[in-house]
Formats: C-alpha cells, sequence, structure tokens
C-alpha cells in the first residue's frame, strides 16, 4: 500500500518475498488544475534485497528463457540474487563448463545478472547460473542464448500473390512476409480494390523463428489476405503496410480478373 502524507509518500509491503527484489523509485509530482507530470529533478530510487535463504535467486514466472544476442548492443543474463553476499558463477550446459567472467567482456552486476558487453555468436546456447551462500548451491533457470544478426530498421517486407490473374469465383491469396529482429513486434495493414465498399475478407497474421543457416536467428512474420469468390471489382493492386517500431514499408501485388 501506498500512504502519501504532507512531506513525504510512503510504500508500505507487507509479507514480502524474495520476488520482491529488485529497484523502488519515486519522485514528485508536479500538478495543475488538468495533469500531474513528473519532476525529472526530484527523483529518488534505492535497491532492496530481500533475502531467502531457500530462494538466492529472484523467482521467475518460467522455467527456461530465450536471451537475444545482438552484435551492437549488450546482452544480460538476468539471473538477479536476493543476497548480495551470494557467489555467483555462469554455466554453459553443453559443453558442460564455468563460464568465466573476466570483468570486460562479461561481468556479473548482482543487480542485472550476467552482462556479455559484446555479443558474439561464439556466446550462443543454453547457460545457468549457479549461486552459492551458506549453503548448498543453487541453479537459476536455463536461458537460451540466440546470436542475432539483422538489420535494424523499417520493415524489410516483400509480397506475392499465389496467382496474378483469377477467374470470376475464384479464391486469392496475396501473402506479405516480413524478416526482421526476433524481438520486435511487425503489425500489418492492408489496401485492397473493393475495401470502400466493403467487401468481407480474411486475414490471418502469424509469426515464428527461423534459423538462417547455422549461425542467426530471424523472426518471420506474415499476413494472408483471402478473397473468395472473386469478381470483377477485386481486381487492382493488394497494398500490404508493415510497420516496427522504427517505421513503415509498403508494398504491392497485382491480381487481374482473367
Amino acid at each position: 500500500s501506498i500512504k502519501q502524507l504532507d512531506k513525504y509518500s510512503q510504500l508500505i509491503l507487507a509479507n514480502s518475498t524474495a520476488a520482491d527484489t529488485g529497484e523502488y523509485s519515486c519522485w514528485l509530482q508536479l500538478c495543475n488544475a488538468k495533469k500531474c507530470r513528473k519532476d525529472e529533478t526530484k527523483t529518488g530510487s534505492t535497491y532492496i534485497f530481500f533475502t531467502d535463504k531457500e530462494e538466492l535467486f529472484v523467482p521467475t514466472p518460467s522455467y527456461f528463457e530465450i536471451v537475444y544476442l545482438n552484435p551492437d548492443k549488450p546482452a544480460v543474463i538476468p539471473c538477479r540474487v536476493t543476497t548480495p553476499s551470494a557467489k555467483v558463477t555462469l554455466h554453459r550446459e553443453f559443453p558442460a563448463e564455468e563460464i568465466e567472467t573476466d570483468g570486460t567482456e562479461i561481468i556479473y552486476d548482482m543487480k542485472k545478472g550476467f552482462v556479455y558487453q559484446h555479443p558474439t555468436f561464439d556466446h550462443k546456447g543454453i547457460v545457468y547460473c549457479k549461486a552459492v551462500s551458506q549453503g548448498a548451491p543453487q541453479i537459476s533457470i536455463k536461458y537460451h542464448l540466440l546470436y542475432v544478426e539483422v538489420p535494424k530498421g523499417p520493415p524489410s517486407a516483400t509480397i506475392e500473390a499465389l496467382s496474378s490473374r483469377a477467374e470470376v469465383s475464384d479464391s486469392i491469396h496475396v501473402t506479405c512476409t516480413v524478416l526482421g529482429e526476433p524481438d520486435v513486434d511487425v503489425s500489418f495493414r492492408w489496401q485492397y480494390p473493393a475495401q470502400e465498399s466493403e467487401r468481407p475478407v480474411i486475414i490471418q497474421n502469424f509469426w515464428r523463428l527461423i534459423n538462417r543457416g547455422t549461425s542467426h536467428t530471424t523472426r518471420i512474420s506474415k499476413s494472408v489476405v483471402l478473397v473468395e469468390d472473386f469478381e470483377a471489382e477485386d481486381g487492382g493492386n493488394y497494398i500490404c503496410i508493415a510497420q516496427n517500431l522504427h517505421g513503415e514499408t509498403a508494398v504491392a501485388a497485382k491480381v487481374e480478373l482473367n
């Protein structure tokens, strides 16, 4: 619960557990008659460890987690501990070995986990953390490290119609495909010839991770528009607009009445 008093605010955690370990922040709100905003000049934060000898690692909701290794930014294996006195090591599942942390390329931050400063293809694989603190060692969940090398930017989209010509009463499929970063969502919009007349169409969106060669993991996102009982008004350009956090790309395919 939070108590707001005249000169300070108070956060009260009841029945705290190891899962509450983490950073806590507060800030001053500047308010007028209509709205409030955060005062960036008056903020404070603190990191609190909720020690539990039965839970040396901060609990997570899953037993397995994917970590993407991008060559242009650090990667974090988030095995945080609940006590600052714990000795933590990083291990590869296969071949079974401890991974040396040199304090330069791979460092350990008890508030974050292990940080790969400059991830490379050689770092990929399955790893886990081991912690010791006045008792038997404890093992973290496993982390699957996937190497990614996809240019950042607006979606690289392609479009393909099952056929460029159709007969009356045919069904046509037009597919829009984007290859991109595994952890970057792609959304799709369509423009098609009979859209203004509210012609019913079926649109399906889906994505999955694929391995390109032996080294790179890529996300393939697809959107498929299906037009049943093709008519003359359905002939023309089918335009797919793919968008991600970097921008959008439009591609078109033409389907004509035979």
